[in-house]
């Protein structure tokens, strides 16, 4: 009798906080809400937690939650350390429309593969963000709910993988941005490309990655983040091959920094590895061509490398003072004048090679002017 009774009918129950078992509120969106970022809510036992409608951007959920429970302090976030500073839990099979769990995935022939991705932050970081983060959701709205696209692919314009090879090739970025927010295999199709033993080719690559993904960010940020995580990853995991990956992450945050700069803190713990130094200041230096102010006020951070055994490491970092307009660092860029070790410069698809001097004394001249 019991199971007859259920016969045709979908099980649901209202979704509760997987720390402490209350039901919580239908995610909302912050009043500073950008373009791309997911609706967000918060427990009363402190957690928070934030919405991936389609379950394919859990990355993104995932920074989206950490980030607001730290009140939207980036810093904070990346410095945090899992299990030592917060715990994380997934809840999935969450459907958004009705604010329901799903257990079965699917209901009135709806697909439901929604998740909420939940932090609970340590006491003492709940202390300071905590007041931020009520402020925040008291003042949010109810966010708007996405209707389903069709598939993207139809009757859309595509590129073929050697088609894409020999825009690269030849830096023809126009034809690769006009399909840019309708192919959906053009991130794959040119992440690939980012691993060439050609230097130069592999620049273009990443450089054409990066503004590729500036017009798909417009509309899926989600895939987006999700490609820098896996660079970020693939450069952690000392197995992988990870050439190209800092060009490829310097360009995709340069390119839409207001989207992506969060990522920048994330950097910083590649300085210590002397192997990588030189690379990971050539790519904060790309970023701090489009937005210094992003990095200005870590400025001090980076005058112990002017003066590195390496003198790629030294010319990157005179690079990126230059970017910087560190006025502070006039007196030891001088330092670096007479220098005559060579490094590559990399700009508007080309590639020269520039002395140390050479690029400290462009540096003065950007600071003097």
């Amino acid at each position: 009798m019991l199971e007859s009774k259920f016969i045709g009918k979908t099980l649901t129950m209202p979704p509760s906080c997987p720390f402490c078992g209350l039901l919580i509120e239908k995610p909302r969106e912050l009043e500073s809400r950008r373009p791309g970022e997911m609706p967000v809510g918060s427990c009363s036992c402190g957690a928070v937690y934030a919405c991936d409608e389609t379950g394919h951007n859990q990355g993104a959920a995932m920074i989206e939650a950490l980030v607001f429970g730290c009140d939207m302090d980036w810093d904070l976030a990346w410095n945090l350390l899992p299990e030592e500073d917060y715990k994380q839990e997934i809840v999935e099979d969450y459907d958004y429309i009705r604010h329901l769990i799903v257990p079965g995935g699917f209901i009135d022939s709806r697909r439901i593969s929604g998740v909420l991705f939940f932090f609970r932050l340590h006491e003492d970081v709940q202390e300071v963000t905590s007041e931020g983060v009520r402020k925040r959701l008291k003042k949010a709205r109810p966010s708007p709910v996405s209707p389903e696209r069709p598939d993207s692919r139809t009757g859309k314009k595509s590129l073929s993988k050697k088609e894409i090879e020999e825009l690269v090739g030849k830096f023809r970025i126009e034809p690769i941005l006009s399909v840019a927010g309708e192919d959906k295999r053009l991130i794959k199709n040119l992440q690939r490309l980012i691993y060439s033993g050609d230097d130069l080719f592999r620049k273009r690559a990443a450089e054409i990655l990066g503004r590729a993904c500036a017009v798909i960010g417009e509309k899926d940020p989600g895939a987006v983040s999700k490609l820098l995580q896996g660079l970020f990853y693939a450069i952690s995991d000392t197995a992988a091959f990870t050439w190209g990956a800092f060009e490829a992450i310097g360009e995709i945050i340069s390119h839409r920094p207001d989207l992506f700069a969060g990522y920048v803190p994330q950097l910083y713990q590649f300085l210590a590895d002397e192997t990588r130094r030189a690379q990971v200041l050539q790519t904060i230096g790309r970023v701090a061509m489009s937005r210094p102010d992003l990095l200005r006020k870590h400025t001090f951070h980076f005058f112990t490398y002017l003066e590195d055994s390496d003198p790629a490491v030294r010319g990157y970092t005179a690079l990126l003072m230059g970017n910087l307009d560190a006025h502070e660092a006039k007196e030891d860029l001088e330092k670096l004048l007479d220098e005559f070790h060579e490094i590559d410069i990399y700009e508007n698809g080309n590639l020269e090679k520039m002395t140390v001097g050479q690029v400290a004394k462009e540096a003065l001249k950007k600071i003097s002017d």
